[in-house]
């Protein structure tokens, strides 16, 4: 213990100065993240909800009543008893695992457009990185109103021909078909532009060489490319994932309280519960736990997954 705190006194007396910078990052990232994060582990162990917690009316103060309960809240919602959680975390993978999959595909195929000589290939750039400048609220409303079933472009143009008028945001099925191409429509740029860069780091050479030696557009594309991109590709990927497990806004403001039970994911029912209707803020906070604890089990595995096939090249 002695030659630990001998080596921080140290550290401390050689380095005081990146210590000195480092401090207010520490000090905000733990009033905004630690103290949230603490605050929501301890309710989830808790029955805190609207009526028990401390609250202000008037001139009373009334003291929390809630209690304690230990680990019954994720006992009731990983059992089953709770009843939603199995079927919003279905959604919630399809939900990720499609967008991730056309935001990789579709940005990865505009990225090799993008990086061959062409006219005006600046200004593509620009118009595509474009959704990714536009703030998402923004953007979510302005599809909101494309997807209007009166007064949409999407109807109006279904209508002239002939197809007649969508409920986009009123049906189920349809309500998910639209978040997962508003998001895509959000997410592609990102992709882009880093697969881009991945691209452009990739020495010409080894193009070349494999040309020189006949390899076809397909087997440059699938033994060149795609190793050269691995190391980028699992950066991104493991960050949309990430993102859009926890994409809030999209589904929350392009369906809003319009949203049925099959259309919600995690995180858009745990904001409902802790402030929609009778607020539950213990089970919200259950929830918020399960999410993070959820992915941080992809994240170690798919890192993992990555590492073990650099080691077998």
């Amino acid at each position: 213990m002695a030659t630990v705190v001998t080596t921080v006194r140290r550290s401390f007396s050689t380095h005081w100065y990146a210590w000195a910078m480092v401090l207010p990052v520490v000090i905000v990232l733990a009033v905004l993240v630690g103290y949230p994060l603490g605050k929501g582990i301890y309710l989830s162990f808790t029955d805190a909800n609207e009526a028990n917690v401390a609250r202000t009316i008037g001139v009373n103060h009334i003291e929390a009543t809630y209690k304690s309960v230990g680990l019954d809240n994720y006992w009731k919602v990983l059992s089953g008893q709770e009843g939603h959680f199995y079927s919003r975390l279905g959604w919630t993978v399809v939900w990720t695992a499609s967008c991730v999959f056309l935001h990789y595909t579709i940005g990865l195929g505009l990225a090799l457009l993008l990086n061959r000589p062409m006219r005006f290939r600046a200004l593509y750039r620009v118009l595509l990185i474009l959704p990714w400048a536009v703030p998402a609220f923004v953007a979510t409303f302005s599809w909101r109103l494309m997807f209007n079933e009166k007064y949409g472009v999407l109807n109006a143009l279904l209508t002239k021909l002939g197809v007649g008028s969508v409920d986009w945001l009123g049906d189920a099925t349809l309500q998910k078909v639209s978040a997962v191409a508003v998001n895509v429509w959000l997410g592609v740029p990102f992709m882009m532009v880093a697969i881009l860069g991945g691209l452009q780091s990739i020495p010409r050479e080894l193009h070349e060489a494999a040309e020189m030696d006949g390899a076809t557009p397909w087997q440059r594309f699938v033994h060149v490319t795609l190793p050269g991109l691995r190391s980028v590709s699992g950066t991104v990927i493991l960050l949309g994932v990430i993102w859009t497990f926890n994409m809030f806004q999209v589904i929350y403001l392009l369906i809003g309280q319009g949203a049925g039970s099959e259309s919600e994911i995690l995180v858009t029912y745990a904001y409902r519960l802790a402030f929609q209707g009778i607020r539950d803020y213990a089970g919200s906070a259950t929830y918020g736990i399960l999410i993070l604890s959820l992915l941080l089990v992809f994240a170690v595995f798919y890192r993992r997954m990555l590492s073990r096939q650099e080691a077998v090249r």
